[in-house]
């Protein structure tokens, strides 16, 4: 799963990444509220821990426009405030679940999986475009009536493809989402995934799903 941090302390951010990560989580930074607002809009995250106090946009600014925007992720609110009538406009403006620093990293992932799990329970199991339809739970792929054998990877590329229909990923988000590292623009590593997805999905058929966005990157859509 991938959380986004927005926290303007670097020191902290670093120490939230790494327990986070041994917990096999996929982070991504932002140290103000205009980068976090960014970088919210432009991924899918499963989840977003989110400092009050930040330069650029304060957490509470942010945390509404995110709620404004449809951004349902859960958000996990921190920061030294620790007042009820701070903690109560942080719950007021779409807050999932607050936390008081310091706090040992242990109660963060704690409240973490907590809130995952709490969303889990109201989140979709399957994602449909067109006539290709994606069982989240099962990870089987169907095409009409066709069943699609997909590896690790494929499926999770297409997961991220069916979240973000109509929106044109470039190489560079697909390559920090999926991959989770910085894009290499000496490899192709990304259009042969895409392509052998591309032949299982639309190999075949009058109807293209995936479409290429010359120079810019890939998009899937159902017209």
């Amino acid at each position: 799963m991938k959380i986004l941090v927005v926290e303007d302390e670097k020191k902290v951010s670093a120490i939230i990444k790494k327990g986070l990560e041994e917990d096999n989580f996929s982070v991504d930074l932002a140290f103000d509220g205009e980068k976090g607002k960014e970088l919210a809009i432009e991924h899918a995250f499963d989840l977003i821990i989110l400092d009050i106090l930040m330069p650029k946009k304060d957490g509470l600014t942010l945390l509404k426009e995110l709620r404004m925007k449809r951004i349902s992720a859960p958000v996990l609110m921190i920061t030294a405030k620790g007042s009820v009538e701070d903690k109560v406009k942080g719950l007021d403006s779409g807050a999932d679940d607050y936390l008081v620093k310091p706090f040992a990293i242990a109660e963060l992932l704690a409240r973490v999986r907590s809130l995952l799990r709490r969303g889990g329970s109201e989140k979709t199991t399957s994602l449909t475009v067109g006539d290709l339809h994606l069982d989240l739970v099962s990870h089987k792929a169907m095409r009409g009536e066709k069943t699609i054998e997909l590896t690790a990877k494929e499926y999770t590329l297409l997961e991220y493809f069916m979240r973000n229909t109509n929106k044109v990923l470039s190489r560079i988000i697909i390559s920090e989402h999926i991959w989770n590292y910085n894009f290499d623009t000496g490899t192709n590593i990304i259009d042969v995934y895409i392509n052998h997805l591309r032949s299982k999905i639309d190999g075949g058929r009058e109807k293209k799903l995936i479409h290429t966005v010359r120079g810019v990157g890939y998009v899937m859509k159902a017209n």
